[in-house]
Formats: structure tokens, C-alpha cells, sequence
């Protein structure tokens, strides 16, 4: 791993507050010139700590009322029965996020759907029905206090 100096995790930090921030505007907050920040920001990505460039959207004016995390604990951990379950969580656009986990559940999954019936779907028409499946277990955000942060660099 490169080593980060200062200025770097000043970029860095600026950079997941606001990715389109200009090379102008870093370059005045950080008091380099647009050029050093564009050099800084290209050695950043192509040393991979900078992944990508997103939008933050609102879920709810999407249409997306109902937010959930469903922990799925396996029967098996057959190698072609697990693939076929983890294809089934990479093709379904409701599930934004997966982790693998210790203890008692397998797998943690975040899901984004319409409404209650859309997430019942979910479950008991994609996932419970899965032969490596044996249990599934769901918890519906009521409120989210704090949107996914930035890391802490």
C-alpha cells in the first residue's frame, strides 16, 4: 500500500464529501494549484484508492419506500448451490449490498423495494425458495439517523 500523506487525505476526504468538486475549488481548499490536484487525484485512482464516481439518490422520490436488511443463513455450502444463490442476489436490483458474515447468518443483505408486498416477494419468491437457503430473517428500517458516511481517513 502507498502511503498517504497529508494532502492526500485532505483530497481524499474532500473528494467523498463532494466528487464534483473542480480541480479549482480542491485546489483552493487543499492551496494547491488545479493541476497538482488533478495529478494527485489521477496517481489516487490509479493506485485504486479512489473506485469510482457516484450519485447519491433519494429513495423515497424513487419510489422506494421500504428499506430492509435480511440475513439469510444457509442449509449448504456446496460451491454450485452457493453460486447459484449469490447469482440470484447479484442479478436482483432491489438488493444494493451484500456481506458475508460470521456467526449465525451467512449472508446480510440490503434491499431497497416499492413496499411490504415487494419485499414478501423477495423473500418468499427468490430467496426462501432456493435449496441452499434455510433460513431467512428480515429487519425493516424505520428510520435511517445517519446516511452512509465517508470512510475515516
Amino acid at each position: 500500500m502507498t502511503s498517504l500523506d497529508p494532502t492526500d487525505i485532505a483530497l481524499l476526504t474532500a473528494l467523498q464529501r463532494d466528487a464534483q468538486m473542480t480541480s479549482e475549488k480542491l485546489g483552493e481548499r487543499l492551496n494547491l494549484s488545479a493541476s497538482q490536484v488533478g495529478r494527485r487525484r489521477q496517481r489516487l485512482e490509479a493506485e485504486g484508492f479512489i473506485e469510482s464516481y457516484r450519485a447519491r439518490l433519494d429513495a423515497g422520490r424513487l419510489g422506494l419506500a421500504v428499506q430492509a436488511f435480511v440475513s439469510v443463513q444457509m442449509a449448504t455450502h456446496a460451491p454450485d448451490k452457493v453460486a447459484t444463490f449469490t447469482r440470484i442476489l447479484e442479478t436482483n436490483r432491489q438488493v444494493v449490498s451484500v456481506w458475508t458474515l460470521t456467526g449465525e447468518a451467512d449472508y446480510l443483505l440490503r434491499v431497497y423495494c416499492e413496499d411490504l408486498a415487494a419485499l414478501n416477494r423477495l423473500i418468499h419468491e427468490q430467496l426462501l425458495p432456493n435449496p441452499a437457503v434455510a433460513r431467512v430473517q428480515s429487519q425493516i428500517v424505520m428510520h435511517q439517523l445517519k446516511a452512509d458516511a465517508p470512510l475515516p481517513v
